[in-house]
C-alpha cells in the first residue's frame, strides 16, 4: 500500500512540475519579443549605408529600429538588392524592408505598404553647365541613367526617345554621369543631394524643381500581422518626437507633414485613379517577355563569340611568352595570368568601365568607355588568362620529336610552330576550349552590373515591372541552357571532324556502305 501511495504521490509531483514548466515557457515565450526580418541594401545614402567601421547606419535604419523599439519587436538586417525585395516579400523570405521604396499602385498589388513615413520626390542630375535640362521631356534623345527597379527608371519611360541604361544603384549611376558616358540621372532627390553635399561626386549638380511628389512606405508582405505593429510603432515615434530627432539628425531641417495614407493609394480607394491592370498568367508572362529574352540571348552570343575569338588570339601570344627562353617575358605572362585568374571577373569589369576612365579624367584626360567595347575588353581579357594556360599545355603536350623532326626538315620555329605542332595541340585543346566558351557564355550576365541589356538583364529589367521572379528567371535558365547545350554540341562535332583517325574510319564505313547493295548480306 505504501508503494502504491508512493508512486501516486510521486506521479502528481510530476505532473505539477510538467504543469509548471509548460506555464513558465509559456510565459517566457509570450513576453519575449519577436524579430522581424528586414531587407536592406546598404547602398542608398544617406537612407541606408555602411560606416567605414562596418556598421549599418542610416536614416532608415534609425527609423525600422525606433519603430520597434516602440511596437516591442528586434530587427534582424538581411542584405538584398532592391529589385529583388519585393519578390522577397512575396514569397516571405522576409518579413519588411527599408530601402526608401515609394509606394505606388502597380507595387500595392504585390505587397502591402505602412503608412508613408518619408516625402520624396524624383530629379534630375547634370554635369555642371549643361543648359536646356530641366524637365523630363527635356532628356528627349539624351543618353539616361537610372536604378533598376525604381519610380525614376518608370518615369523615364514617359520619354520614348530618351536612351536609358540602368544600374544597381544610384551611385553607380552617378558615376556613370561624372565619366561622361551619360547626359543626366534620374532618381530621387535626397539621394543624390547627399552625394553631391558629401563631395563623393565632382562637377554635378541638380537642375530645376522636384519632377514629383512621392511617399516612401515599408512594405510587407500581402496580410502580414506585422504591418499592425509596424504602422502603430511608425505612429507613436510621430507624435513623441523620435522621428522628428531622426530627420533633424539625417537632413538638418524640421520634417514636413505626412498623411496617414499616400495620396496614390487613397486617390484608388476613391475610384480616382485608373484601376492597375489584372495579374496575368505565368504562360503568358513568359511569352510576352519572350521577345525581350530572345533579343539579350542574341547579344548574349555576340558577346561570347567575340570575347572568345579575341582572347584565343590573346591567349595564344600569352602562352607563347610563357614558353619563351627569356625570364622577364615569362615572368610578365605569368603575372597576366596570375592577376586576371586571381581577381573576380566581376571586379575587373568595374575597374575597366568605372575605374580607367575616372583614373584618366582625375588626370585631365576626358575619356570614356562604350559599354559594348567596355564588356568585349574586360571578357577578352579575362578569357585570354585562362586560354592561356589551355594552349601552353596543349603545345607542351605534344612530343619533342615531332619538333625534332621538324627542324631535320629545314623548319625554323615558326614554321614548326605553324605546321606540326599548333595544328596537332589545337585538337588537343578544342575539349577544354569548348568548356572555356560555355564558361564565357555564362560569365556575360555579369556584364549586367554596367548596365549592358544582354539576357540577364532583360530578365532583371522585366522583373523590375511584372513582379513575377520565378517564371522570368526560369525562362532566363532555360534560355542559357538551350544556349550551352547547343554549344556543346559544336564542339563536339568539331572534335570529331578534326580528328584524323575518326575521319578516317568514318570514310570507310561510308566506303563499305556504298559497296554493299541494297538488302544483300555480307558472307563471313
Amino acid at each position: 500500500m505504501k508503494t502504491k501511495a508512493l508512486i501516486r504521490w510521486r506521479s502528481i509531483v510530476m505532473g505539477l512540475c510538467c504543469l509548471l514548466f509548460i506555464l513558465f515557457t509559456g510565459t517566457v515565450n509570450a513576453t519575449a519579443p519577436r524579430t522581424l526580418n528586414v531587407a536592406i541594401e546598404p547602398v542608398y545614402a544617406p537612407f541606408e549605408f555602411t560606416s567605414a567601421s562596418g556598421e549599418l547606419q542610416g536614416f532608415d535604419v534609425d527609423v525600422i529600429r525606433e519603430i520597434g523599439k516602440a511596437s516591442g519587436f528586434n530587427v534582424n538586417f538581411q542584405n538584398l538588392a532592391f529589385d529583388g525585395m519585393i519578390p522577397a516579400l512575396q514569397s516571405k523570405t522576409v518579413d519588411a524592408a527599408v530601402g526608401a521604396m515609394t509606394i505606388t499602385q502597380q507595387r500595392a498589388q504585390s505587397v502591402d505598404f505602412s503608412r508613408p513615413y518619408f516625402k520624396a520626390g524624383l530629379a534630375i542630375a547634370v554635369k555642371e553647365g549643361t543648359q536646356g535640362i530641366t524637365q523630363l521631356e527635356d532628356l528627349d534623345g539624351k543618353r539616361v541613367a537610372v536604378q533598376l527597379g525604381t519610380t525614376g527608371a518608370e518615369a523615364i519611360k514617359k520619354v520614348p526617345g530618351a536612351n536609358v541604361s540602368t544600374f544597381n544603384g544610384s551611385a553607380v549611376a552617378l558615376q556613370e554621369l561624372s565619366n561622361g558616358n551619360v547626359d543626366a540621372v534620374v532618381a530621387d532627390a535626397p539621394i543624390m543631394l547627399y552625394a553631391l553635399n558629401t563631395g563623393n561626386v565632382q562637377g554635378l549638380t541638380l537642375t530645376g524643381d522636384l519632377l514629383t511628389e512621392e511617399y516612401y512606405g515599408i512594405p510587407t508582405p500581402k496580410n502580414s500581422p506585422n504591418l499592425q505593429l509596424i504602422n502603430q510603432g511608425l505612429g507613436t515615434i510621430l507624435q513623441n518626437g523620435t522621428y522628428e530627432r531622426i530627420y533633424r539628425k539625417w537632413f538638418n531641417a524640421a520634417p514636413p507633414q505626412l498623411p496617414e495614407v499616400a495620396p496614390v493609394l487613397a486617390a484608388a480607394q476613391q475610384g480616382n485613379a485608373q484601376q492597375p491592370a489584372r495579374s496575368i498568367g505565368w504562360l503568358a508572362t513568359i511569352v510576352n517577355a519572350m521577345p525581350a529574352l530572345l533579343a539579350g540571348a542574341l547579344i548574349t552570343i555576340i558577346l561570347a563569340a567575340i570575347s572568345v575569338i579575341l582572347g584565343l588570339v590573346l591567349g595564344s601570344l600569352i602562352a607563347i611568352a610563357r614558353l619563351s627562353h627569356t625570364k622577364p617575358i615569362r615572368w610578365a605572362a605569368r603575372a597576366y595570368i596570375d592577376f586576371f585568374r586571381g581577381t573576380p571577373l566581376l571586379v575587373q569589369l568595374f575597374m575597366v568601365y568605372f575605374g580607367i576612365p575616372a583614373l584618366l579624367q582625375g588626370l585631365g584626360l576626358q575619356f570614356s568607355f562604350d559599354r559594348f567595347f567596355a564588356a568585349v575588353l574586360a571578357l577578352s581579357l579575362n578569357a585570354a588568362a585562362y586560354m592561356a594556360e589551355i594552349v601552353r599545355g596543349g603545345i607542351q603536350s605534344i612530343e619533342t620529336g615531332q619538333t625534332e623532326a621538324a627542324q631535320s626538315l629545314g623548319m625554323d620555329s615558326t614554321q614548326t610552330m605553324r605546321h606540326i605542332i599548333f595544328p596537332q595541340a589545337l585538337r588537343r585543346m578544342l575539349p577544354p576550349l569548348g568548356n572555356e566558351f560555355i564558361t564565357l557564355l555564362k560569365d556575360t550576365s555579369l556584364v549586367a552590373v554596367i548596365g549592358f541589356e544582354e539576357l540577364f538583364r532583360q530578365g532583371q529589367l522585366i522583373v523590375a515591372t511584372t513582379y513575377r521572379p520565378f517564371e522570368i528567371y526560369a525562362a532566363v535558365a532555360l534560355i542559357y541552357l538551350v544556349l550551352t547545350l547547343v554549344s556543346s554540341q559544336a564542339f563536339s562535332y568539331l572534335e570529331k571532324a578534326m580528328n584524323p583517325v575518326a575521319r578516317r574510319r568514318a570514310q570507310r564505313e561510308r566506303a563499305d556502305r556504298d559497296r554493299i547493295p541494297a538488302g544483300a548480306v555480307r558472307q563471313r
